[in-house]
Formats: structure tokens, sequence, C-alpha cells
């Protein structure tokens, strides 16, 4: 069931997910490599999170083969 709750946490979760890709954004502008590198690491594992908690509400999204 969805509830106030649950879309309080998938809120949080996106949100994550945005915070995350606004600084990989500013690494890839700013050409550092490091930091891109490591932001782009902190992004994937905030939509890990999301598409984990999804699947723990027994929501199941089809994700792309990765290259």
């Amino acid at each position: 069931m969805i509830d106030e709750h649950v879309l309080q946490r998938y809120r949080e979760l996106l949100d994550a997910e945005d915070a995350a890709f606004d600084e990989l954004e500013h690494a890839f502008e700013d050409g550092d490599r490091d930091r891109f590198n490591a932001d782009l690491t902190a992004w994937r594992q905030a939509i890990e999170r999301k598409l984990a908690y999804l699947r723990r509400l027994g929501v199941e999204v089809a994700v792309a083969a990765q290259a």
C-alpha cells in the first residue's frame, strides 16, 4: 500500500539522486576527473538505493543493460 510514509521516503531518495547528479554535473563542467568519478559512483549508488526501495515495495523497474 502506498501511503504518505512511502511517498515521503521516495521523495527523499529522489532528492538524494538529484543532489548527486548536480554534483556530478559540476565535476564534469569543472573538468575534475577524480571528482567526476567519485560523483558518478555516488550518483549510481543513489539510483540503486531508489531502485532497491521500489523493489522492496513490489515495484519492478526495467533497467536497460549497461554497455
